[in-house]
């Protein structure tokens, strides 16, 4: 059985392939990245109820029954941030109760075609549901077998204490990358005091550093990024300034953009997993080199000096959904 201590500290965020980014990768394009991605040796995929609204568990969960390979894989999704409306679908909202989920963690189950889910984190805390109940529904799913760990995301550290004193909690997930630096504000260091595994998404700062030469006017309807103040006006034009400097940085390193980016992750004080998101093969396998890669502290100061909260413009989120964060 996997638990975190035995998987790869490199995972794969499935987000995209179904939510968030330009349209949903079809079907049968999509089966055949993931089963890829099981024949590569990705052991750590990460999913969620909101991406797709239940359409990306079920591409993951057919695909896992397909491979014949539940045993081997380890895998996190979560609850908390839909909920049923009035004719009956899914929609975004950020809901505690516990029969909503219950609720989620049974549809999650069908979908993904499995008993269990190895890590089951509370996608978001809607700060009105005590913390002792959200994590003590989550602890019964635990005793049940529906779910074998908890987990966090985007969470503080005083209320990931507040949730350390219900139940043992795996794992937070946060974003976290070069040019998003908060969980270096106390919570890593809550983290590695209370045994708590940390996961970063959106590692290579949701694209920007992937050397894609990213054009947000491209971006599709549907692009969250369209709504993030990184990715908009003023604010974009003056953080891809930052980008030939990387680029240059990631040749002098010896690698691509896009391992840079990682690999400064892989190298921090504290043990990060990270889950970067791709639909694309070999993305991926440029991606999973990053853990081979090793940088001098010459040129992780110089990356630094580059890129860091005084460098960077515009909030990573718009207000309204920064308004949502426990922070």
């Amino acid at each position: 059985m996997k638990s975190m201590n035995n998987i790869s500290r490199m995972g794969l965020g499935c987000m995209g392939i179904s939510y968030a980014y330009n349209t949903p990768v079809p079907d049968k394009e999509a089966k055949d990245f993931l089963a890829q991605a099981i024949d590569f040796g990705v052991d750590f995929f990460d999913t969620a109820i909101i991406y797709g609204f239940g359409e990306n568990e079920r591409l993951l969960g057919e695909v896992v029954a397909e491979k014949g390979s539940r045993d081997k894989l380890f895998i996190a999704s979560k609850c908390g941030l839909t909920v049923v409306g009035a004719d009956g679908k899914e929609q975004r909202g950020i809901n505690n109760d516990p029969a909503n989920m219950r609720k989620s963690c049974e549809q999650s189950l069908k979908r993904l075609k499995t008993d269990y889910i190895d890590l089951y984190y509370l996608h978001r805390w809607d700060r009105t549901t005590p913390m002792e109940v959200c994590i003590g529904t989550l602890a019964e799913l635990v005793k049940e077998g529906k779910i074998r760990a908890i987990g966090m995301s985007e969470v503080s550290a005083q209320t990931l204490r507040k949730a350390c004193a219900v139940h043992p909690i795996a794992a937070v997930q946060s974003e976290y990358s070069l040019w998003t630096r908060d969980p270096e504000d106390g919570l890593l260091e809550t983290c590695k005091e209370l045994g708590v595994k940390f996961v970063a998404f959106s590692p290579m700062g949701r694209g920007f550093f992937s050397g894609s030469n990213i054009q947000p006017h491209t971006f599709s309807e549907g692009d969250l990024r369209r709504s993030m103040p990184r990715f908009c006006g003023d604010d974009f034009e003056k953080n891809k300034q930052i980008l030939p400097a990387f680029y240059a940085l990631a040749k002098e390193a010896g690698c691509s953009p896009s391992q840079l980016a990682l690999a400064w992750l892989l190298h921090r004080p504290y043990e990060v997993y990270l889950i970067p998101g791709t639909t694309k093969i070999n993305h991926l396998k440029d991606n999973f080199g990053a853990k081979d890669v090793k940088l001098s502290k010459e040129i992780i100061d110089k990356l630094e000096a580059l890129i860091n909260k005084g460098t960077v413009s515009g909030e990573r989120y718009n207000a309204k959904i920064l308004a949502e964060l426990d922070k």
